[in-house]
């Protein structure tokens, strides 16, 4: 529901509702408006090209919206959208932070905010990594159908790392059904002998997941136990990623 008197806020609920609704009672009530405001509003951006008539007494986005979006992707870059949720996992844990995106049959570090330790890890921005042996890898997959990740599977052939690497359809598959049962996933030294790491997927405007975010350590640092402990931290800090890019709150987890 707007709030009471306020032209700008009500032109704007009923602009988010005409992506979902098309007749005009659809659109008014959930704008929450009445239908003869949700109508004026309609005409008006008609008239800008922001809405337009669907043919059957109903309404559509306009082709302004797509233009306008499309500039406005054009500038945007997700790593600084999600500065503060990093900044802020970074402040708690005192631990190494990246933020990963997806680039294919891998993803890639977009951000990292180095650990307050006396070490440093070897990642760096720009970096790729591979989806099946790391935390962030794991979370992307978690997010995937099992034929998509058996198709990666085939493609990468799941190339061992360390000893710890899950190197079997069969083994991939199980922790990634752990990983969507806890909401986190967590590389046990699987990439990099005496690291552990354990990340969230993040997900995009359009619902699809996007990358990940991980926080890292030495082993000799932090035990498997004092890992796991970081999950639901590194849950709620994903969550909030996804909702600065825009995600559908029913994918925000």
């Amino acid at each position: 529901m707007v709030r009471e008197g306020s032209s700008i806020d009500k032109a704007l609920a009923v602009l988010e509702a005409v992506a979902e609704h098309h007749r005009l009672t659809e659109i008014a009530a959930a704008a929450g408006v009445s239908k003869s405001t949700a109508h004026r509003i309609l005409q008006s951006l008609a008239e800008w090209g922001f809405a337009r008539p669907d043919g059957s007494g109903g309404y559509e986005p306009g082709p302004r919206i797509l233009t306008l979006a499309a500039r406005a992707m054009s500038r945007f870059d997700p790593a600084r959208q999600a500065a503060g949720a990093l900044r802020a996992l970074h402040d708690r844990t005192g631990h190494t932070v990246h933020f990963a995106i997806r680039d294919g049959d891998e993803a890639v570090y977009v951000e990292k905010l180095e650990g307050r330790r006396p070490y440093q890890m070897t990642s760096r921005v720009g970096m790729g990594l591979r989806l099946h042996s790391t935390a962030i890898g794991k979370a992307i997959l978690a997010r995937l159908p099992d034929e998509e990740v058996l198709a990666i599977a085939a493609r990468t052939r799941l190339e061992p790392r360390t000893p710890n690497t899950l190197t079997s359809d069969e083994d991939l598959l199980a922790d990634l059904a752990a990983v969507r049962a806890r909401g986190y996933a967590l590389d046990d030294e699987e990439n990099e002998p005496g690291v552990r790491c354990v990340a969230a997927a993040v997900f995009d405007h359009t619902g699809r997941v996007l990358g990940g975010i991980s926080v890292s350590a030495l082993a000799l640092d932090a035990s498997r136990e004092e890992m796991e402990a970081v999950g639901p931290e590194v849950v709620a800090a994903a969550r909030e990623v996804s909702l600065a890019l825009g995600a559908p709150a029913a994918v925000r987890s």
